[in-house]
């Protein structure tokens, strides 16, 4: 479609102004996007995931307002602490400790299973730059001795900082009040820094005597042997690859309050002008209640989704059943719902629609481009299909055809993405064997024998309507049971 973006404003709740503010690109039809990416040391939770299927839906809706969009996800693969205070131990070298690996194959590892997972989640990897921290090394030692001709650094025993006093404005982004920050709150307090807000941009090495185990990744520079801090990362490959001012910056709430504001503080300290025009944070998710921790037990992994029998893109769609800047609590019982909701949008996409192309619907058309346009409303924009689909007045064929634009904003995949979901549409009443069914399908089918077997047919018959839900018809025959693709 034609560039619509005069027409219908793009509004962007802008951490910045803690308002909505009007997407003007600083260069006509091009944006350039920074997000925030992984630190490899272990696999992705759906709690980080939802970040990245923002980030996606960002890019997708600015490209559906007419726009070409330059993206930036970094790897971080060395100078993140266990604590964001500059202190502990780097996640990645834990990392290799843990798994008694190398830490270049942690780092290939995990960086290989975010990719997966994006492509899972139909995040077109192709269209980003995936710049890695240890292949920037001389880029952000540029960028810290720039920092240090300008006088904004100083040196400790263990690393060089930034030093946040000279900032007058630090701490604007979600408006930190750094007067009442207090060091040795989250961490053991650090003498030598001159104020509890300072980071560092240079780490030094530990001796081996006092680790008892020397450090993989090392680098030498002006200060001494060691390794860059993890704030200053983002602000070198950010210039790189998208020069020194951008127009959007997005991340996780958890990263304003100190990552951000150090991005801001030492990246306008070199240019002597405005990083990033906008600021958008994602919000947590929760787990049936509690927060995603490793301690509770409760983290799940797209992996742990898929092994369930639910296809990956019900995630992607249970994602944006809520706005993107809310918080939202996942239960199985949620994504059931999203996976049957996604099943049922296919299913009309291919069996009810499937004839043919016709012409996408204008009036829903604005509805849809107001709603996506107003902060990523998708929650309205979901609801606004279903109303379409119940709307006798449009033909099938125009249908289909708006189904395919909506589906270029939202990504659920109706033509190429669900190869899996697709196939089960494709083979409806195809019978099954054991060894073809999903893990979760085959247990719960395992547990529906077990309940017949102990002559429990109220437990057998719920999980029958299960089943049903989940897309699957079951048959007790003479032969035995019979399971097909409903």
């Amino acid at each position: 479609m034609k560039s619509t973006k005069n027409i219908i404003p793009i509004l962007l709740k802008n951490t910045l102004t803690n308002k909505k503010d009007v997407f003007i690109s600083r260069k006509k039809n091009t944006v350039t996007m920074y997000n925030c990416g992984p630190t490899v040391y272990d696999y992705a939770h759906i709690g980080n995931l939802r970040a990245y299927v923002f980030a996606d839906s960002l890019r997708r809706v600015l490209e559906y307002n007419g726009y070409e969009v330059k993206q930036v996800i970094n790897i971080t693969d060395v100078g993140h602490l266990t604590s964001d205070a500059d202190e502990g131990e780097d996640k990645i070298e834990s990392g290799a400790k843990r798994e008694g690996l190398k830490v270049n194959k942690i780092i290939k590892r995990y960086t290989d299973a975010f990719f997966e997972d994006l492509k899972k989640l139909n995040i077109n990897i192709d269209k980003i730059i995936f710049p890695k921290a240890t292949e920037h090394i001389q880029e952000q030692i540029i960028f810290i001795q720039t920092l240090e001709e300008k006088g904004y650094t100083y040196k400790t025993t263990d690393g060089v900082y930034f030093d946040t006093s000279l900032i007058n404005d630090y701490g604007k982004l979600g408006d930190i009040n750094t007067k009442n920050l207090k060091e040795g709150a989250r961490v053991k307090k650090n003498k030598e820094k001159r104020n509890a807000a300072d980071f560092a941009l240079w780490k030094f090495s530990p001796s081996y005597e006092k680790i008892k185990e020397k450090r993989q990744q090392e680098w030498s520079s002006p200060w001494g042997i060691g390794f860059p801090g993890w704030h200053i990362e983002c602000s070198a490959m950010s210039m790189k690859h998208l020069g020194k001012q951008i127009d959007i910056h997005t991340g996780g709430v958890d990263h304003i309050s100190v990552h951000h504001n150090n991005e801001i503080a030492q990246t306008e300290s070199v240019t002597g002008k405005q990083f990033a025009n906008y600021w958008m944070h994602n919000e947590h998710i929760t787990i049936e209640g509690q927060k995603i921790s490793k301690s509770v037990g409760n983290t799940i992994y797209l992996r742990n989704i898929i092994a369930r029998g639910f296809s990956p893109l019900s995630l992607r769609y249970w994602f944006l059943t809520s706005h993107y800047n809310t918080r939202a609590n996942f239960t199985w019982d949620a994504l059931e719902g999203a996976h049957g909701a996604l099943f049922k949008l296919h299913r009309y996409f291919i069996e009810e629609y499937g004839v043919g192309e016709g012409i996408v619907n204008k009036e829903y058309q604005k509805k849809f481009q107001t709603f996506i346009n107003d902060d990523l409303d998708t929650p309205k924009v979901i609801a606004l299909i279903w109303d379409m689909l119940k709307d006798d007045n449009i033909s099938k064929k125009d249908k289909r055809s708006t189904m395919l634009d909506f589906d270029k904003a939202l990504g659920f995949g109706f033509l190429e993405s669900n190869k899996k979901l697709l196939e089960m549409l494709k083979n409806k009443g195809k019978k099954l064997s054991v060894g073809e069914l999903p893990i979760e399908i085959k247990k719960l089918a395992d547990e529906r024998e077990k309940a017949r077997a102990e002559k429990d047919f109220k437990k057998a018959d719920e999980i029958r309507a299960n089943l049903k839900k989940k897309g699957y018809e079951i048959k007790d025959t003479d032969k035995g049971v019979e399971i097909a693709i409903k």
